[in-house]
Formats: structure tokens, C-alpha cells, sequence
């Protein structure tokens, strides 16, 4: 029997485009003889619109923006809270639930819980893991506390800056120095990030992180590569080859990633077995602190001493199969399509795991 698959996409989210891409993508490379898919799309004012089954290619994004539709509540994914299922309900339902959400409102853990709530198997990570990963500083606190090493940073809520903007720049200034990066704490894709040299760009970058978030962090500049793993699986986790981005700009922003190309990607990345082995390590402990499943992407800055230090980890990362993750994994010897399919049994293998745990004493 085919697997009914159902793809939830687009969301509130400064990342609505990146998720439209991605679900563009996945459909592509899925074997329809396999699943029978099911999109629902999210649009950016959160409502979610349940699309006609999708049977082939399709051809631009445009397609899976709806605008007409069944308008839907969350909860109508299952049926299950609010009456036992007739038998035509149940054949009627989805086996797992894909969420192809990047940002807050998606890749955070607010699905997330809801999909727990409906006690349904859905691909990637869970509520702790993809709320930690989203919030850059909680997730570089529960690094610090697994022993990971990391550049130095500090961090700032919006009220607390606008009410004394000096002392913020004095911090940053005493306990970081130029250059630094400026990011909303909850956000990805590079949106809203920006690199300072003096105290002018720094008020500049405070003034555009905050249009993003209420928090924002600020990371010590370091002259380094960066390097990219993955990661996949669920107790047992395998790591990728190892890449490396070499932006011909400052940093990797949102152009870099997805508009001008601007960007080399070097898969494997030149680096000693070493190198490799610490990178190894730190990516399934990373994974293992957030109590990660499913994905994620490492990024790690080594320095020409040697130094291995974890960036961050994605919980949702870019899945078009241009993106870094899904070529990581082709070098590894894992196609696109045998990739979403892994993570369909590793989310159906998660969820059978979870249904073994007492509700009851």
C-alpha cells in the first residue's frame, strides 16, 4: 500500500519562500507509485488551506500557493480527540505528516506540539530539539553546558536595548570586540544577520535584527572556514561527508544562499581525517544535547590552527537538492529521493518508539 503522505508548507514566517521552494522540491523527487501526496499550504497569515491530491510533477511554485481551497483547523489532521474515526475516516487519514517549515511558526516547535497532540508520526525533530535549535541563545546555552566549544557571544531582549542602547554597545564592545555579527535570535536563511565593524553598523544591525525577533545575539567575528555536516537518524545518528561554504562576499547571507549564487560549495571539504573525526564527534553530541531526530545540519568554524567550534544546528535545513543538507548526504551515497524516504521510516520509527511509553500508573 502506498504511504499518504501529507506535506505541510509555506507558514507565518520570514522563510515562507524558502518552505515553497523546498516543497517544491520534495514533490519533484517522490515516488508517486510510493505515496500518495496530500499538500496543505500555510500562508503568511497563518491559515491553512488543504489542497487537491497531488499525482505528478508540478511546475512552478506558484501552483502550491492556493488561494482557493478547503480552508482547514489544524486540528482536523486527525480526527482522533474528537470521536473514534468511522472506518472511511480512518483510510482516509494520513500516515505521516511532513513539515517542510522553515523559521518560527513552523520549524520552532509549534507544529510540533500540535502534532504530538494529535499523537501523528511526523518527519524531523520535536518539540524541545526544534524549539532549542530555533533560539540561537538557548540553543549556544545548552552547548556551553554539554562541554562544546564555541565562539563567544551575548545576547539582548528589545526592551532591555531600547531602554539603554550605550550599555548594550559598551557590552558587545568589552566582551567582543569588531568584528561581530548581529542576529534575531529566532530566524534563519541568514534573514536579518549583519556584519559590524564599528559602533555605527552596530546600531544599525541592532536596528535590523530587532525588526525580527524581540531577542537578538550577537557573535564574536573570527577568522575561520566553515563547515557543514549532517546528520541523520534518530537514537543512533550517522554523519554526512563534510562541506564547505566559501562565500566570495563577507558571509553567507540570504542573496548567497538563494538568489545570486554567489557562493562555492566544496563537498567532501578539504580537511584531515582528523579534522573529520572532531567534527564527527561534536555533530552527534550537538544532536544528541538538543535531543535531536530525524535531521539536522552542523556548522562548525575551523581555524588554521586545527580548531573545531560549533556554530549552530539546523533543525529544518534548506531541502531543495542544491541545498548544502541533501548534498552532504548525495556525496554520502544517499539520492534525494532515498533521503526523504529515510526520513519518512525514521519518523514512522520514532513515533512507533513513543507509543510504548505509560500514560498511566
Amino acid at each position: 500500500m502506498k504511504t499518504k503522505l501529507c506535506l505541510l508548507y509555506g507558514g507565518k514566517s520570514a522563510e515562507h519562500q524558502v518552505s515553497l521552494q523546498t516543497a517544491k522540491a520534495v514533490i519533484q523527487a517522490l515516488d508517486h507509485e510510493k505515496f500518495d501526496i496530500n499538500p496543505i499550504y500555510i500562508n503568511t497569515e497563518g491559515k491553512w488551506i488543504k489542497g487537491e491530491a497531488i499525482t505528478g510533477p508540478i511546475e512552478s511554485v506558484k501552483a502550491l500557493e492556493f488561494s482557493t481551497g478547503e480552508m482547514i483547523a489544524p486540528n482536523a489532521l486527525s480526527t482522533s480527540l474528537v470521536s473514534a474515526p468511522s472506518e472511511s475516516e480512518a483510510n482516509s487519514g494520513y500516515d505521516v505528516i511532513f513539515p517542510l517549515l522553515h523559521g518560527p511558526n513552523g520549524e520552532d516547535g509549534t507544529v510540533q506540539g500540535m502534532l504530538e497532540l494529535l499523537n501523528l508520526p511526523y518527519v524531523g525533530n520535536g518539540v524541545l530539539a526544534s524549539a532549542a535549535g530555533m533560539d540561537k541563545v538557548i540553543m549556544k546555552n545548552l552547548f556551553a553546558q554539554a562541554g562544546l566549544e564555541q565562539v563567544k557571544y551575548v545576547w539582548f531582549i528589545r526592551n532591555n536595548w531600547e531602554s539603554n542602547r550605550e550599555a548594550a554597545y559598551e557590552k558587545v564592545e568589552k566582551e567582543l570586540g569588531y568584528p561581530c555579527f548581529v542576529k534575531p535570535a529566532n530566524l534563519g536563511s541568514s534573514v536579518g544577520i549583519s556584519k559590524c565593524m564599528n559602533r555605527n553598523e552596530l546600531g544599525a544591525a541592532f536596528e535590523e535584527a530587532f525588526q525580527f525577533d524581540r531577542k537578538v545575539i550577537v557573535e564574536e567575528g573570527i577568522i575561520a572556514r566553515e563547515i557543514e555536516i549532517g546528520v541523520l537518524g534518530n537514537d543512533d545518528p550517522e554523519c554526512s561527508v563534510a562541506g564547505e561554504i566559501v562565500p566570495k562576499k563577507d558571509f553567507y547571507d540570504y542573496k548567497a544562499k538563494y538568489e545570486d549564487g554567489n557562493t562555492a560549495l566544496i563537498i567532501p571539504a578539504e580537511i584531515s581525517s582528523d579534522t573529520y573525526r572532531e567534527l564527527t564527534k561534536t555533530a552527534i553530541q550537538a544532536f544528541k544535547a538538543l535531543d535531536c531526530s530525524g535531521l539536522v545540519r552542523a556548522d562548525f568554524f575551523v581555524t588554521s590552527e586545527g580548531k573545531v567550534l560549533i556554530n549552530e544546528v539546523n533543525t529544518m535545513p534548506g531541502f531543495t537538492p542544491f541545498s548544502m543538507f541533501p548534498l552532504l548526504w548525495k556525496h554520502s551515497g544517499v539520492e534525494y529521493p532515498a533521503l526523504i524516504e529515510r526520513l519518512v521510516e525514521l519518523a514512522q520509527e520514532r513515533h512507533k518508539d513513543k507509543q510504548n511509553i505509560k500514560h498511566t500508573f
